[in-house]
């Protein structure tokens, strides 16, 4: 039998966001994002038209919720604030009831002895600010910093981890290159803007958070998705593999934590003539502001092999650089259609620790998602997703192997807390440690795996 313990002052908790958990009321004040939009505009692209007003129900489960998250061993907690909520304009006057639900979420988390970690930006971008072009428009950035500064000045006496961004590569990929988040565009030259702005935004944002002289650490959370050449010996898939890995995580990995851009992604963006519009200052705001913690998410691997076939888009993509490696018999999530591989979690630890200073970091979001789990509810009326414990533990042993060599890795985030709404996918994978009942008023029952993960917490580790 082994044990798994870990370092003190471990961070074990879960993760979720506002627009995915918070959900829409009468006289709440706030204003529309871009999935508020997409919603009235096509509903029918939403698994079984579910659209953001049906969330968890946060904004009025707050006692409830965190005396759940206490009841699931978290002595963490990251979820976002909704720049929508707050400033529903997305510039100028903030609202009210934003800021008391927010006071109130964050001081029953205290209360209970719960860290809260605070997000600025999840994919949520105010609808005024998307008509003028959201992140392709370089005044955006302004408008993220003037929230970002209220945010801090409004809730940073007692909030100590926040965050710029979380995957700010989703937006990238899912608003301008493949059609699954708003605006649904394909360019690649305003993809590469939009990430460009997104990053400057970061660290804008960091030198604002510094300026005010807090005492708390920011940071950034991406999801690092480890790039395999198909054949490590062949050098075309190689360079495939190293384009892949500089244009999804590199190109915000980099900035983020070292302060500039690869060299080779700059030079692979040049040739595809994507290069992103930007002042000669901007490079030394980037250089200035770099993180001061690194959030985590790993989900899957990426297997990449050099390009041998035409890809289905007729302009010019990132995949003019590679093509996806099917790699027979890989473990696979059947819901999702993703490859479970737990040592991708180890490989990017280390990465962190060999090419990034070995600054602190935690993962911020890893866990599955399960379509009908009512399948597996026992008498007692208690979901048994045992599934969810093996694949928590097999990674957190992963995670321990890189800790005892070294690696600065100081928590843990689930993703996520309670079943929650997962933009179009909606509720057709669940993931949380906590069921949720959309028929029954939002009925919460505590999963197998969230009684586990208390008993985790409460030993700082586990034994297999």
């Amino acid at each position: 039998m082994t044990n798994y313990q870990f370092p003190k002052d471990f961070y074990w908790g879960s993760a979720s966001s506002g627009p995915q958990s918070e959900g829409r009321y009468e006289n709440d004040g706030k204003g529309d994002n871009i999935w508020d939009l997409w919603y009235k505009e096509q509903p029918e692209l939403y698994f079984n038209t579910i659209g953001p007003e049906k969330t968890s129900q946060a904004y009025t489960h707050i006692k409830e919720d965190v005396a759940l998250l206490k009841a699931t061993g978290h002595n963490s907690f990251r979820t976002s604030i909704q720049w929508s909520r707050l400033i529903p304009e997305g510039r100028g006057a903030i609202n009210p009831a934003a800021v008391k639900f927010y006071n109130e979420l964050i001081d029953e988390l205290l209360a209970n002895d719960i860290e809260p970690f605070i997000n600025l930006y999840h994919f949520d971008m105010p609808v005024v600010l998307q008509k003028e072009g959201g992140w392709e428009n370089r005044k955006t950035i302004d408008a993220y910093v003037a929230y970002a500064t209220a945010c801090f000045e409004l809730f940073g006496d007692r909030v100590k981890k926040w965050f710029t961004h979380n995957e700010p590569i989703v937006p990238v990929e899912g608003g301008y290159l493949y059609g699954f988040h708003y605006p649904h565009e394909v360019s690649f030259k305003a993809a590469v803007q939009v990430g460009y702005h997104e990053m400057l935004a970061s660290a804008k944002a960091i030198a604002a958070y510094r300026a005010l002289g807090k005492i708390g650490e920011i940071g950034i959370i991406l999801n690092l998705t480890p790039s395999y050449a198909r054949d490590e010996n062949n050098p075309s898939d190689v360079k495939a593999a190293q384009f892949a890995d500089g244009f999804f995580n590199r190109s915000f990995l980099d900035p983020s934590v070292l302060g500039e851009y690869p060299a080779d992604l700059i030079d692979d963006l040049r040739s595809a003539d994507v290069l992103p519009s930007y002042l000669v200052e901007d490079l030394e705001i980037i250089k200035n502001n770099t993180v001061d913690l690194l959030g985590i998410n790993y989900y899957q691997p990426r297997r990449i092999q050099a390009r041998e076939n035409p890809h289905e888009w007729s302009v010019p993509m990132p995949e003019d650089f590679f093509e996806t490696y099917d790699m027979p018999n890989k473990k696979i999530n059947p819901y999702r259609g993703w490859e479970i591989y737990e040592k991708g979690i180890y490989d990017t630890l280390t990465n962190i620790r060999e090419n990034y200073g070995n600054i602190p970091c935690y993962i911020s979001e890893n866990g599955m998602g399960v379509e009908d789990e009512s399948r597996f509810i026992d008498k007692q009326g208690q979901i048994n997703d045992d599934y969810r414990i093996e694949f928590v533990s097999e990674h957190l042993k992963y995670v321990h192997q890189a800790i005892t060599e070294g690696s600065n890795v100081r928590g843990y985030h689930m993703w996520t807390f309670i079943d929650n709404w997962s933009w179009l996918n909606a509720y057709k994978n669940r993931y949380g440690f906590v069921s949720l009942n959309l028929e029954n008023d939002g009925k919460r029952t505590i999963k197998k795996s969230g009684h586990w993960y208390k008993k985790v917490s409460e030993n700082n580790g586990f034994e297999d």
